[in-house]
């Protein structure tokens, strides 16, 4: 019965890639397909397991959901705590091996919190399935387990050498950040390769690869002004009051500071006597009368870079525009200290996107182009680009990442899990 079915698989597959891919990599091929229904049934006990980022406990969870997968395969499994940074952790598991070391990146963790209604996985018509977080990112996991474990039945996870992280709070990052990810840049720095299983990149049916991610940096502006009563609003001695000096600095961002792959969106102001915003920096409350001059205004946004060298260019113009006050204003700009940094386009990157595509050709899947980097989010391959060769994207593919009704193509999980394991085996061993 087995040759069987190994043989209608074979017959499945596209005759490039049974001419073009080594017997080994055939192997993980049919592999893959084989476990196909074991890997939905894994991402569908992942995501009925709430793991919103603040439910400590589940994020826990799928991390040992996660572990019980790897350890059978020869990984050395620990969870590293971030209670300081009032988060749950990340996992960390090696398989060391003479290979080259490549590095998997994932999360655990969701935006969807136990207070969401919605929490469930569901199978739609065909290959379409939604559920919270199930593209975002526990699809990109089981991409990273289904890849192993076609390696390990093909032989070449033996001698591969790949460390995987998955961190608990990509969603909301703990604090300080250099503690929430310590463990990841580590990783990154002792790679020769990193890997990173986010969303796939579609665009009209067509699939893409990621070698750029912007950064994203909040910031907060709170500005103050002489207050009284409004009869003497723009005089000498009252001046224009918080409002104005607000209004002035966000439309001198929105005139002055445009460029390719820059955004800088204000999400939420309040200005009055008096305004405030909370600790969190997601509620703001004013109050205040027709005839007053406002005396406090304060405004929060964020800020998406390409790279390291826009990102310190844009920081000092608009910290330069603020500090060009109305007369009788004081204004004050201030960034984030939990902020994701860029993942800068690098022709290292670029040449991961090459190897990638080799083994699309190699498996009869369709090529790669690079995907315009404005259009992705920011992920935790930016903590790792700046010291290792990376490329992003290689998870599930599906949409609506964020929203309720989040769905995949379970379809994609096979091509994607393929794609991981050839390509993953030939980094480590140099093929």
């Amino acid at each position: 019965m087995r040759l069987i079915l190994i043989a209608l698989l074979c017959l499945a597959l596209p005759g490039a890639a049974l001419a073009q891919a080594s017997p080994a990599e055939q192997t993980m091929m049919r592999t893959v397909e084989a476990e196909h229904d074991r890997h939905v049934a894994l991402l569908e006990r992942m995501v009925n397991q709430n793991s919103g980022t603040l439910n400590l406990a589940g994020v826990r969870a799928v991390g040992e959901m996660t572990r019980a997968e790897l350890e059978p395969l020869g990984f050395a499994v620990r969870w590293v705590d971030m209670s300081e940074t009032g988060r749950a952790g990340h996992l960390v598991a090696t398989h060391p091996g003479p290979g080259r070391n490549v590095l998997l990146i994932g999360h655990l963790d969701t935006v969807f919190e136990v207070d969401s209604p919605f929490q469930t996985f569901a199978r739609g018509e065909g290959a379409r399935a939604t559920g919270p977080g199930i593209g975002d990112d526990k699809g990109g996991v089981v991409v990273i387990v289904a890849a192993l474990r076609a390696m390990q039945a093909a032989g070449t996870l033996a001698d591969a050498n790949v460390t995987v992280v998955l961190t608990g709070d990509e969603e909301r990052v703990g604090s300080p950040i250099g503690i929430a990810r310590r463990d990841l840049i580590e990783a990154g720095r002792a790679a020769d390769y990193a890997l990173e299983f986010e969303n796939l990149a579609m665009d009209d049916g067509a699939e893409f690869g990621t070698v750029a991610r912007r950064s994203s940096t909040n910031w907060t502006l709170t500005a103050t002004g002489r207050t009284g009563h409004s009869s003497g609003v723009f005089s000498e001695g009252l001046g224009y009051g918080a409002i104005y000096e607000t209004a002035r600095i966000l439309d001198a961002f929105r005139r002055e500071l445009p460029e390719p792959n820059l955004t800088y969106n204000v999400g939420v102001i309040a200005g009055g006597t008096p305004a405030a915003i909370d600790a969190e920096g997601f509620s703001v409350t004013a109050s205040g009368k027709t005839n007053i001059v406002a005396s406090t205004a304060v405004a929060r946004g964020d800020l998406r870079t390409l790279t390291p060298e826009q990102d310190e260019r844009v920081r000092g113009r608009m910290l330069a525009i603020v500090d060009d006050h109305l007369p009788h204003t004081e204004a004050e700009l201030t960034f984030a200290d939990t902020g994701y940094p860029p993942m800068a386009p690098s022709e290292g990157n670029r040449a991961l996107l090459a190897r990638l595509n080799a083994v699309n050709r190699d498996l009869g899947l369709s090529e790669m182009a690079e995907f315009d980097p404005a259009r992705r989010g920011a992920a935790d391959s930016g903590f790792v680009a700046a010291d290792v060769d990376t490329l992003g994207g290689l998870g599930i593919a599906g949409g609506g990442a964020h929203a309720e009704g989040e769905w995949v193509d379970l379809d994609s999980l096979v091509r994607q899990s393929q794609r991981a394991a050839v390509l993953i085996s030939r980094l480590s061993l140099g093929e």
